[in-house]
């Protein structure tokens, strides 16, 4: 009998972990708006709750497209032997990227950033970043789906990601280009 509930649990255990995300609760998606409004008093709310929106539920629609079923570290193993078709973190971050400048904000602005570029022990980690039209990234708030995994979306105001130090995605660009040509 231990035996067979062992089994049941771990077969529990394998389905939950192949199941799509629950979608997010409103007051998760109200207090990304939230924070948005707050990074300036220019922010248009309407413009801040789209933001949130998408930040929150196109991610999960990458999560389907890039045919998500395990957690970051081995879906970017699936992605980089071949056998999914994008989910790196520089996909979510990009697309991300692509999909809310598609909204044409006229009050925020979305930034690019790389994480880790100058650390041998860790790989680089790319994000998208929100903020409010005129401002830098270190004022606005990282929007990462891949953090978590499955298109479940993390976010915090730039300045107080203790996991990751971000740089603006053109600096560390530029940084490579300059050490290819050095080197």
């Amino acid at each position: 009998m231990g035996f067979f509930r062992l089994l049941l649990i771990a077969g529990c255990v394998l389905l939950a972990a192949c199941a799509e995300p629950a979608p997010p609760e409103e007051a998760e998606i109200a207090d990304l708006a939230r924070a948005i409004r707050a990074l300036d008093t220019r922010v248009d709310p309407v413009e801040a709750e789209r933001a949130a929106q998408i930040a929150y539920f196109y991610p999960l629609q990458l999560a389907r497209e890039y045919e998500v079923s395990d957690p970051p570290l081995i879906h970017n193993t699936k992605v980089n032997m071949g056998s999914r078709p994008r989910g790196l973190c520089w996909h979510w971050a990009e697309d991300m990227e692509r999909r809310l400048k598609q909204e044409g904000f006229e009050t925020l602005v979305i930034h690019r950033a790389i994480a880790n570029s100058d650390t041998l022990l860790r790989i680089d980690h790319s994000t998208a970043i929100v903020a409010a039209k005129g401002e830098d990234m270190y004022d606005g708030i990282v929007v990462d789906p891949w953090r978590k995994g499955y298109g479940r979306l993390t976010w915090m105001p730039t300045l107080e990601d203790r996991q990751y130090k971000w740089k603006p995605q053109q600096e560390v660009l530029a940084t490579r280009r300059e050490e290819r040509v050095e080197g």
